[in-house]
């Protein structure tokens, strides 16, 4: 049974999910001049590559048969109180935030504040987050999120790297390190040459090393005293080396700060500040630097710097995107990292403000000291005489050890199995006297233990001297003003209230497909029995979302045509380089190591050359035609210039271009018949499904972006997924289970890229969702839809604004580049100019100058009405007018309204004295005498901020009234 809808009278998902119905979808095509859909996708996609059958999924799902589906996937979990720790720990996310922030779409469907006017609501709740990391650190200065824990430690690793004085390739690691973080770290450190030592802490001052990174607390729960961390520090100092801390944000709330400790870097995750496990993940992992580094860190810093009309605003400091910019000499290949995850420990931060954190970190503290209290009148003393939530004993052997584990199951408990012989238990806010009383009965084996609370009483304080902090923390108005529910949830609304995000208005962004997240989609993420679940729980407890994972690898082999996938990689970025060691880890189990010469084309994403490098391969770039696509003799002048040393070629199908290459096939077999692989990118994978599959027409490897494709939404920055898929031979060397990663490395595989075995886990259940709800039709028709969007903006709008790239049919793919540097010639304005004016309008800018400086890429998506498609063509049509009117000296541009867009309210009621009335300013056409949008605040002055880096303060508006 398929829950056909329209056997009982429904309108079917897909036709929610597709904003073109049958009327609108006539008028396109005329407009396009196209006498049907078919015969459009004929013209845009070659025969070549052309998928002709049906995809090997099931019918669509109607809307409650896929939710009865998920329940049933969830009901094969099991939920029981984890105290396994490891970095992961149950939370409580505060309703307020949960409701308003986790299941907003106007959180969650945002993009990455790149057009910093309509994004100062998310700016600031970003800056929230880096502040909570530099007061809980005492680093000055920290990023807006990175992927995970572990992938933030192996870019300390790389950050020290580039900051060190010491000329050696080895990096230090505590051995007392959650175990994903060192799997990561070998991973990371193989391809580029580093020999990651793994040591007891006590030794690391003492070895030649560029950098180390201690755990403080450590894995198993110890809390060094200070005095040996900063002998440790400062002997990592004098060999000029970098000391970095792996941290744990709710201890720091009762403990001494890494920079006290002499640290230079600080890592973590923010998870236990109010976001789900998830099953590992997405959550965000935070660095705080010295001073000296701010300009090395990795990922999206957010700073203040101030508009036209000296406003405080904030805006991405340093926001070069450097992967586009510096490309192979990147540092780092992280793309955005996790905004929306790091807005929720911001706000969790703000909620329960310096006391509330304080007191929580102090209750579970208490916790842990008693059930190590309780331990030690049983006979059982715990492993480390020191702690803040995590206690350790050992037994004298393993089936005694066994014994105490199957207890505390039994008692739906999970116990951390740390060896052999030793056994965890790891403490978090959820956790009462009862727990305490309940884990000490199972390790202990006696039910006649002490009162919880009278151990409490009776325990020594668990933190060594000097320790504890003694700097206060979160002073800043935002951590004190919002403690109740009224005054957050106006918060909150405040700041949605200054962005620009799906909920209002169709994002035209070219790759990054800002298409529909559907509100059924996204029920499952907060379901208990996805939301509460441990990455390393049993895997009895895990049988559910290992169908689902299992499941939605199958609907991505049936969409590529590749054999495996992995969905280990919790971003592009890291799929991307997880599909590179891959090929590298091929050629190597063939004995051809050097093979490490990697093609990537001129218009390529600047990820791609990042994360060659990061794979240890050394980039050449191939030229592109006139036409933008990839100059084939180029290619094989290159190929053969490479000759043996060919490990691979990158290429983005459809290109970055916005165009289907004819001669794909050809370019596969060219660098399959010099002995290397082919790696798509499948950034652009909407205008594929269904249509075209890469494993079938040639490629090797793909990764695959589940938050455009495949409907996880942006949030702002992140989360996404981003899954590797492989053809057979590359199967093997997909990324192995963190807790196996070792093993891997031994067998020549490669190793864990993220700390979690399914990633982001908790927000698979969407992807899944869509394709089930779409079926295979479903999702050919949604490719379609969008080719035919893309050829319909592009043929309303050629004739003001040239389309730069068309394929050899004269049609595009799914997105089109409009040229705007002929316009920039005759009339000086640019392309930065007509983005801001698109905010005058309502609307979010295209994407700017990518790939091809002084143009917009404009992708509307399947999802988009034929109205909205028109009032967005529309608004770039009075734009051309305004445009003309100052190509006939009607007005100077620096007189116009696109020099000075976007105007804010704050500017259109105070003194006019423009060569423009207000009424153009505000109401350019006149639907939006309705508009219940203004940009808040004029266009920001980008390198005012950039020259003073200021990345965690007060709130904006302290500044605003403060003159």
């Amino acid at each position: 049974m398929q829950g056909d809808t329209r056997e009982r009278g429904e309108r079917a998902f897909t036709d929610r999910h597709i904003g073109i119905d049958d009327d609108a979808r006539a008028r396109m095509l005329a407009t396009v001049g196209a006498p049907s859909l078919d015969a459009l996708i004929d013209e845009v996609v070659p025969a070549s590559i052309r998928h002709r059958g049906p995809l090997p999924l099931p019918r669509g799902l109607s809307e409650p048969a896929t939710i009865a589906r998920l329940r049933a996937l969830a009901a094969d979990n099991r939920v029981r109180r984890s105290l396994i720790g490891m970095g992961y720990h149950p939370t409580v996310t505060p309703p307020v935030i949960l409701r308003n922030v986790l299941e907003n779409p106007a959180w969650y469907t945002a993009y990455t504040p790149y057009q910093p006017e309509i994004s100062q609501g998310r700016l600031e709740a970003l800056l929230n987050f880096q502040t909570v990391v530099t007061e809980l650190t005492g680093l000055p200065v920290a990023n807006a999120s990175l992927l995970d824990e572990a992938t933030a430690a192996a870019e300390a690793m790389t950050l020290a790297r580039r900051t060190s004085k010491s000329p050696t390739d080895a990096f230090l690691v505590d051995a007392d390190t959650h175990p994903q973080t060192i799997a990561v770290l070998r991973t990371r450190a193989e391809a580029v040459g580093i020999d990651v030592v793994v040591l007891p802490r006590a030794e690391l001052g003492a070895h030649d090393c560029y950098g180390a990174l201690v755990s403080w607390p450590s894995s198993t729960g110890e809390v060094a005293a200070p005095e040996e961390v900063r002998a440790v520090t400062a002997a990592l100092h004098a060999r000029g080396a970098v000391a970095v801390a792996a941290t744990d944000p709710l201890a720091l709330a009762i403990l001494a700060t890494p920079a006290s400790l002499g640290f230079d870097v600080a890592i973590g995750s923010a998870q236990r500040y109010g976001v789900p496990m998830g099953g590992g993940g997405p959550h965000a992992a935070y660095m705080g630097v010295a001073e000296g580094m701010a300009r090395a860190i990795p990922g999206r810093i957010v700073g203040v710097s101030h508009d036209a009309a000296g406003r405080p605003a904030l805006r991405l400091a340093l926001q070069t995107r450097e992967q586009h910019i510096r490309r192979e000499k990147a540092t780092s290949n992280i793309c955005t990292a996790q905004a929306l995850l790091a807005n929720i420990a911001g706000f969790y931060a703000a909620w329960h403000g310096a006391d509330g954190l304080a007191a929580i970190a102090e209750r579970v503290h208490r916790l842990a000291d008693a059930l190590a209290e309780g331990l030690r009148r049983a006979g059982l003393p715990p492993v480390h005489a020191t702690r803040v939530d995590t206690v350790t004993v050992a037994y004298p052997t393993e089936r005694e050890a066994d014994a105490a584990v199957a207890r505390a199951a039994d008692a739906g408990l999970l116990l951390r199995r740390v060896d052999a012989t030793r056994v965890g238990a790891s403490l978090d806010e959820t956790c009462d006297e009862g727990v305490v009383a309940a884990v000490l009965a199972a390790l202990t084996g006696r039910t006649d233990g002490a009162d919880p609370v009278a151990l409490a009483a009776g325990a020594p304080d668990g933190i060594p001297a000097g320790a504890r902090r003694d700097e206060p923390f979160l002073r800043q108005a935002t951590f004190r003003r919002y403690r109740t529910e009224h005054e957050m949830l106006r918060y909150l609304r405040r700041l949605a209230d200054r962005d620009l995000a799906l909920d209002r208005t169709m994002i035209p962004l070219g790759s990054c497909t800002m298409k529909l997240n559907a509100t059924t989609e996204m029920l499952a993420v907060t379901w208990p029995e996805f939301a509460d679940l441990h990455p390393y729980a049993p895997a009895e407890d895990l049988r559910g979302s290992e169908r689902l994972v299992q499941e939605l690898e199958s609907m991505l082999v049936a969409v590529t045509g590749y054999d495996a996938v992995s969905l280990q990689p919790n971003a592009g970025s890291q799929g991307e380089l997880a599909g590179l060691l891959a090929i590298r880890a091929y050629h190597r189990s063939r004995h051809e190591e050097g093979r490490t010469v990697c093609l990537i084309p001129s218009s390529a994403h600047g990820t791609n050359a990042a994360s060659a490098v990061m794979a240890g391969l050394r980039v050449v770039v191939v030229a592109c035609d006139p036409h933008g696509n990839v100059d084939v003799d180029d290619l094989r002048a290159k190929c053969e210039a490479a000759g043996d040393a060919l490990a691979a070629l990158m290429v983005t199908y459809p290109s970055t271009h916005g165009v289907f290459e004819e001669r794909i096939g050809e370019i596969c077999e060219l660098v399959h018949r010099h002995g290397g692989q082919v790696y798509v990118d499948g950034a652009n994978l909407n205008a594929l499904v269904g249509l075209a599959r890469p494993g079938a027409f040639g490629a090797d490897v793909s990764h695959l972006n589940l938050h455009k494709t495949f409907c996880i939404p942006h949030g702002g920055g992140g989360p996404g997924v981003g899954p590797v898929a492989v053809r057979e031979h590359l199967a093997k060397f997909l990324p192995a289970h963190p807790l196996e990663s070792a093993a891997a490395a031994d067998e020549g595989r490669v190793g864990a890229v993220s700390a979690a075995p399914w990633g982001s886990a908790g927000i698979l259940p969407i992807s899944w969702a869509y394709v089930t709800l779409m079926g295979g039709e479903g999702l050919r028709a949604a490719t379609e839809h969008a080719i035919l969007a893309a050829n319909y903006v592009a043929e309303r709008l050629h004739a003001r604004y040239p389309v730069l790239y068309r394929g050899e049919r004269g049609r595009v793919a799914h997105e089109c580049i409009l040229d705007l540097r002929p316009i920039a010639a005759r009339t000086g304005v640019t392309n930065d100019d007509v983005a801001k004016r698109l905010m005058d309008f309502g609307f979010h800018a295209p994407t700017m100058s990518f790939p091809v400086a002084g143009t917009l890429m404009v992708e509307p998506t399947e999802s988009e009405t034929i109205e909205e498609l028109d009032r967005f063509c529309d608004a770039m049509l009075a734009i051309a007018d305004e445009i003309d009117a100052i190509e006939r000296g009607d007005i100077a541009v620096d007189d116009s309204p696109l020099r000075h867009a976007p105007h804010p309210v704050e500017d259109l009621v105070r003194g006019w004295d423009r060569r423009y009335s207000p009424e153009t300013a505000a109401y350019p056409v006149p639907s939006l005498r309705s508009r219940g949008y203004f940009p808040p605040v004029s266009r920001i002055d980008a390198a005012a901020g950039d020259r003073t880096l200021v990345c965690a303060c007060d709130p904006i508006s302290a500044y605003a009234a403060g003159g």
